[in-house]
């Protein structure tokens, strides 16, 4: 592969040929010929006379080159005590034998299948088990409420659902059996096939509901060879939040899947098939099927998935045991899971205790990766921290460091370049490409690469409405950002997080920055709230260090100063609350849209996606009386 400029260019000036050269390194039961077909824009399609099947690409060819020995996947249940590792060829027999189950139930080509699973093996082998079928599978994050389940399954009319007894928190379990008949009854699209792998930590069996047992139909079940599909067949859908309270189900195809992310852990993240790979995020979310299942094993490395939770289960070294344990080279998570880390143990003393030796690199994505635990991460841990930004529907990486084409210099607080494929402009509400640093819209030039999305289940009208027309010609990311002279990506937020100042549109983004850098500041959210003489004004919400020593209104005066002295006192930042936590979703965003309507005294509902009610109960309380 060339350099970056050279890769980059000829990813946008001859995409049929950049993508061509890179499906080599997928197994085609019919090789394509031709890789983009731009015959209806805005609608693009990749590899359209291309056939294959995905989860033979991710595990019959290894063990067909002789890897089948080689590990696939290790789990690691800090809830549990428990490990387990599969080898290519165990992992093939388990998937092969799950997908003769699905089959016997009737399961094929172009069904979609519900898996509603906590982080356990199996969740990948139903996911790969669909793959292999043609099926089209739609992982729902293991305890979201029946409603929120019923809503998914009226949109995917599955034929079957899979689920198990249930999932394990600190000090807790929740008990999915319960939530997935609730949710059958609140349905109208119900499968009469559920399939239920029990746990014996979690009351409640396939038995009690009168569905089958997922040990026992493997028992018997004979296994089912993969099922030649077309590279523009879908492989899964992904339901995202929309703004209409009607979630999203973003359509992934098989063909430009593959070979994307084959790409991707090669080029962006320097992974080799020998090495040992972790993903510490969930399956119910797009970073846990591209790079807890699908790119590792495509790839033929070693994948972690890993059931726990970066401090409490026990401390704050759960993570880097991981590392050391299983000789993980990279790991990829959220800067929140970082920030918890730094939070509960700021002079990193539980990293001490490990053998951190095989660990090369650091990936964040899921939210921006603040400058302050940007040069926390990079001075405890002494390997390159590496930021990249992505979204749910785009798959894999729009803006990274290419650790595997051409290492850049680190930047704090920018995800560094755009990604091979991905034409990213910054424009201004005309859909005009402002000047380098000017602040604007984040954009990608259409079309956009292989293993983006490909639509919305069967809702093609919003697709075009949601990203293609607000700028005719390019995809809207919804985020807003700048690029710098040097051609580094710095993405600030949601468009919608850039609050109006008497006039001055600011990134509340660019106020965090500001605000994370304070040395006693774990974490933070600055929202916009109303003011009746400007029309908003910012205000920021704090978690201090573990053993901050700091009163509040010294803290206040810092902050305040620190953002008069960055931004300007344009930003009129005065508003400072010191709090216990922030609330989150599971995969680790912060809630600031609800925090907002909390603060103006809107109505607001409790998001589905929450990680922890109490802490959103006991921020109500606390601003409720202030």
């Amino acid at each position: 592969m060339a350099n970056y400029a050279d890769a980059f260019a000829r990813s946008i000036d001859d995409p049929d040929g950049f993508w061509l050269e890179a499906a080599s390194a997928i197994d085609w039961m019919t090789p394509p010929t031709k890789a983009l077909d731009d015959s209806a824009p805005p609608i693009y399609r990749w590899f359209p006379d291309g056939t294959l099947n995905t989860s033979s690409n991710a595990l019959d060819r290894h063990v067909a080159a002789g890897r089948g020995d080689r590990d696939a996947l290790i789990w690691d249940s800090a809830m549990v005590g428990e490990k387990r590792t599969y080898t290519y060829a165990q992992l093939l027999d388990e998937v092969s034998r799950f997908a003769g189950v699905l089959a016997g139930q009737g399961v094929s080509k172009g069904d979609r299948v519900i898996i509603y699973m906590p982080m356990i093996p199996e969740a990948a082998i139903a996911m790969l088990a669909c793959a292999r079928l043609g099926a089209v599978h739609s992982v729902v994050f293991g305890g979201f409420a029946a409603p929120e389940l019923a809503t998914r399954i009226d949109d995917a009319a599955p034929v079957a659902i899979v689920t198990a007894s249930g999932g394990l928190e600190p000090g807790r379990t929740v008990e999915y059996l319960p939530m997935v008949r609730d949710a059958l009854g609140l349905s109208e699209m119900a499968p009469s096939t559920v399939i239920v792998k029990d746990r014996p930590q979690v009351s409640g069996s396939a038995t009690d509901f009168g569905w089958l047992d997922w040990d026992q139909q493997m028992a018997t079940a004979e296994p089912a060879d993969a099922v030649e599909v077309a590279a523009t067949d879908p492989l899964y859908i992904l339901y995202t939040s929309g703004t209409t309270g009607k979630p999203k189900g973003v359509v992934r195809d098989n063909g430009g899947h593959a070979v994307a992310l084959a790409w991707s852990m090669r080029y962006v993240y320097d992974v080799s098939p020998e090495d040992v790979w972790w993903t510490a995020s969930d399956v119910g979310w797009v970073v846990g099927h591209s790079y807890i299942v699908y790119g590792p094993l495509l790839l033929g490395a070693t994948t972690v998935m890993y059931e726990g939770k970066p401090v409490g289960t026990p401390d704050a070294g759960a993570f880097w045991r991981v590392i050391a344990e299983h000789g993980v080279s990279a790991l990829f998570t959220a800067p929140t899971a970082i920030r918890a880390i730094r939070k509960a143990d700021p002079e990193a003393a539980e990293l001490a205790k490990y053998d951190m030796s095989k660990f090369t690199t650091l990936f964040a994505a899921g939210e921006r990766l603040d400058p302050d635990t940007f040069a926390w991460a990079s001075a405890k841990l002494g390997v390159p921290v590496v930021d990249h930004w992505w979204q749910t529907e785009t798959g894999w990486a729009i803006v990274a460091n290419l650790r595997g084409l051409e290492p850049m210099p680190l930047k704090p607080g920018t995800a560094t370049v755009p990604v091979p494929g991905f034409n990213v402009q910054v424009v201004d509400a005309d859909g005009k490409q402002v000047a380098a640093t000017a602040e604007g819209n984040i954009v990608v030039k259409l079309p956009l690469p292989p293993g983006t999305l490909a639509g919305l289940w069967q809702d093609e009208a919003r697709f075009r409405s949601s990203y293609l027309q607000a700028f005719p010609g390019y995809y809207l990311t919804g985020d807003s950002g700048y690029i710098d002279e040097d051609g580094y990506v710095f993405v600030l937020g949601r468009s919608d997080d850039v609050i109006n100042v008497a006039g001055h549109r600011l990134s509340t983004g660019s106020i965090e920055a500001v605000v994370a850098a304070h040395p006693d500041v774990a974490e933070c959210a600055v929202i916009g709230i109303h003011d009746d003489l400007k029309g908003q004004r910012p205000s920021g919400y704090v978690v201090l260090k573990a053993g901050a020593n700091i009163s509040d209104d010294a803290l206040r005066a810092d902050l305040v100063k620190m953002v008069r002295d960055e931004i300007g006192a344009v930003a009129t930042f005065r508003d400072v609350t010191v709090v216990q936590g922030l609330p989150k979703t599971r995969s680790g965003k912060i809630l600031r849209k609800t925090m907002r309507q909390i603060v103006d005294g809107e109505e607001y509902s409790v998001p589905s996606t929450i990680e922890d009610k109490s802490v959103l109960d006991a921020l109500v309380e606390q601003l409720g009386q202030e």
